[in-house]
């Protein structure tokens, strides 16, 4: 088979590797990540699963790629030394922030230090007014001498964020040309280029967040190509954005910040693909793995985006109040939350004595416990081993080998004795603290964003979402849980089934009632010409318009679809009634007609038609030997000899928990008073009784 697409997906433990055939086969593998050279696990997956498909690694045209370059980065501190360059007197703006803090009643709570550090934020004399007339010309000297500095300093890459640039980007254009010229290897980032849209703060944390992690990502990326060039692959790659479409890996370079959570959004993709075909309109999507769980919504169809995002916090999402404990990243974002609880996260007792689940993972190396290679810290997978939740001997098919004496030893010694309780009992508390932390994600998605999780089924997926979805949607009161097939890789199955699109935005300020619809309109014509420059398509991008709104003096805007694709006078009052709507929804409120709204934005989705995405996935389910053995749910349950079968043994017909479900990908644990069926995809469908605890 020739001009094969293959996609790779790499986690803090796994790297999942996916191909769906020309008959919509698909076939996976799991392979432990490489941190010393990802790609090494890359190439491994890729070869293992070729040999497998008779496929031969040379012929492959393109490969679907997901990583957690970006975000790993920011959150171990490991990005590129920054430089930033500003308008005389606002080299602070990173330090002031917004008011935002990430808990309410906290004094002792301290900001996250600046990506770029003080000495190395320099002014330069130029100003633009807010109308984008030139108050003060730029002083090139200024940015010569500045180039100096940052010479001298052996800083990686600057940031150029100019007050009001996306009004007039002259000066920010002639200051990059100037700092390429004197900096040449270093990397280079506009405002203009990044985020050419008002608010100070975030444009400009958004464009130092975007040089921060630039040189890590182009060297990830270049790495990536030459190794795959070494083994013999000439295949071009495309990395998914965090909007949810895939671009090539040459736009990553020039604009890495919009990869930050490529990863997180290739499974809600692929969810949203799953919901369309069981034509289920609203679902939560829960993806657990070894590090970490995210948490997103599909409302009406449709993923949902965030008008505003914080990366690096201990739960990074997105809210208008909340916040304050990241960086902001105001770019095109699937809404998801994410905190860090995983398999791989390191279980011990704070100083008061209570039950702490991360943030912090053993990853792949040394891994949990269980491993045997030199963890002796406790992990919620150790945790799980211990209650009989996972096989006793190996993961993933047999390629991990398991030691679940270690897992209970370790628990024994840092949870249980110093507790005073049985091992089940401490590794109980383990899996319930991990719980409670993961509904966090849930409810950042939903209940604060004014939907109930009630109203919703979940999709639960990544390599350990079928261990803990059905506990979490019992807390949330959700009914019903989908497992699907090949759960464990899901995220690696949504880089296949995802469009090639990109989302575009640029300023457009202006009151609703005093709309200039053709100024407007020639706005959409730029943002389309650009978005297919982006795709490398030309006058035939498939396109969705959208707006950025608030009433007039609010800090916030919320994003509303224009769905007829124009602005106009019979628009404008449809505009206005979505837009309160969805303000009442989302805060409880709304204003009167008296109280004007504007558009601070214009935005843009543009998808590439001639892409085309497998309409509807086979499995090949293997049929297992069915065992058992004991499993501990709790105190209320003790031990229940559980039935452990493969998916192919779940039949049509309601079956009665409990029964845990094991496959090479993950497991998935079906509790008591609880059923589960499999539906004509292959989901395995868990079904809770209402209003048992």
């Amino acid at each position: 088979m020739k001009g094969w697409r293959l996609a790779s997906d790499i986690g803090g433990t796994f790297t999942d590797i996916a191909f769906i055939a020309e008959d919509g086969l698909l076939s996976t593998i799991k392979v432990p990540s490489t941190p010393q050279n990802y790609a090494s696990g890359v190439i491994e997956g890729a070869k293992a699963l070729a040999s497998a498909r008779d496929l031969r690694i040379e012929t492959m045209a393109e490969m679907a790629h997901g990583c957690t370059v970006a975000t790993n980065a920011i959150l171990e501190g490991k990005g590129a030394r920054v430089a930033l360059l500003t308008t005389a007197g606002f080299r602070d703006v990173l330090e002031l922030r917004r008011i935002r803090v990430p808990k309410l009643y906290e004094p002792l709570y301290v900001k996250p230090l600046p990506l770029a550090a003080r000495d190395l934020r320099l002014e330069v004399r130029e100003r633009v007014g807010a109308d984008g007339s030139v108050v003060v010309p730029l002083v090139e000297d200024d940015v010569c001498k500045a180039a100096e500095v940052i010479a001298r300093s052996g800083a990686e890459a600057v940031a150029v964020c100019f007050l009001h640039s996306y009004r007039f980007p002259d000066h920010e254009r002639r200051a990059g040309a100037l700092l390429r010229k004197l900096l040449p290897g270093c990397f280079v980032t506009l405002s203009v280029d990044v985020l050419p849209q008002i608010r100070e703060y975030e444009r400009t944390s958004t464009t130092v967040v975007n040089a921060y992690v630039g040189p890590p990502v182009k060297r990830y990326l270049e790495g990536m190509e030459a190794d795959l060039a070494a083994a013999g692959c000439n295949a071009r790659i495309s990395v998914m954005q965090s909007s949810g479409g895939s671009i090539s890996s040459d736009a990553v370079k020039d604009k890495p910040a919009q990869i930050v959570e490529c990863g997180p959004a290739a499974g809600v993709v692929g969810a949203a693909h799953l919901a369309r075909l069981l034509r289920i309109l609203n679902a939560i999507t829960f993806d657990m793995g070894g590090t970490t769980a995210k948490g997103s919504l599909i409302e009406d169809g449709d993923v949902i985006f965030a008008e505003n995002y914080e990366i690096g916090a201990s739960m990074s999402t997105a809210g208008a109040i909340a916040g304050g404990g990241g960086y902001a990243l105001k770019l095109p974002v699937i809404d998801i939350a994410e905190v860090g609880a995983g398999g791989g996260s390191i279980v011990r007792l704070d100083r008061a004595g209570a039950i702490k689940v991360g943030p912090d993972s053993a990853g792949a190396a040394p891994g949990p416990a269980a491993y045997g290679l030199g963890g002796e810290e406790p992990t919620v997978t150790d945790a799980n081993i211990v209650l009989g939740f996972l096989n006793q001997q190996s993961l993933a098919g047999g390629t991990v080998r398991i030691d679940a004496g270690l897992s209970r030893a370790s628990l024994e010694r840092t949870i249980a004795s110093p507790l005073g309780m049985s091992v089940h009992e401490a590794a109980y508390g383990v899996h319930e603290v991990a719980n409670a932390t993961m509904v966090r994600a849930i409810k950042a998605v939903t209940t604060y964003r004014g939907r109930n999780p009630r109203d919703f089924a979940m999709f639960a997926f990544g390599g350990n979402g079928g261990v803990h979805g059905a506990s979490i949607a019992r807390s949330l009161e959700i009914g019903r849980i989908y497992v699907p097939a090949a759960a464990g890789v899901f995220s690696a199955v949504g880089l296949l089934l995802a469009e090639k699109s990109v989302a575009v935005a640029s300023a457009f300020v202006a009151r609703l009632d005093e709309l200039d619809y053709t100024a407007a309109e020639q706005a959409y014509v730029q943002l389309q010409r650009e978005a297919e420059r982006l795709l490398g398509v030309s006058g035939k991008a498939r396109c969705m318009r959208q707006v950025e709104m608030r009433y007039l003096g609010q800090a916030f805007e919320l994003i509303i679809d224009l769905d007829d694709g124009h602005l106009s006078t019979e628009a404008r009052s449809e505009l206005r009634a979505r837009f309160d709507a969805e303000h009442e929804r989302r805060f409880g409120h709304r204003f009167d007609e008296h109280n004007a709204v504007e558009i601070v934005a214009l935005r843009l989705r543009a998808s590439d038609p001639d892409h085309v995405v497998p309409a509807r996935l086979r499995h090949a389910l293997k049929p297992s030997e069915t065992t058992s053995r004991p499993v501990w749910f709790g105190k209320r349950y003790g031990f229940i000899e559980t039935a452990v079968v493969g998916r192919a043994e779940v039949t049509r017909e309601r079956q009665a928990g409990p029964v845990i479900v094991e496959e090479y990908e993950g497991t998935t644990v079906v509790p008591p008073d609880a059923s589960v069926f499999r539906d004509e995809f292959d989901n395995l469908v868990v079904d809770l009784q209402r209003g048992v605890a």
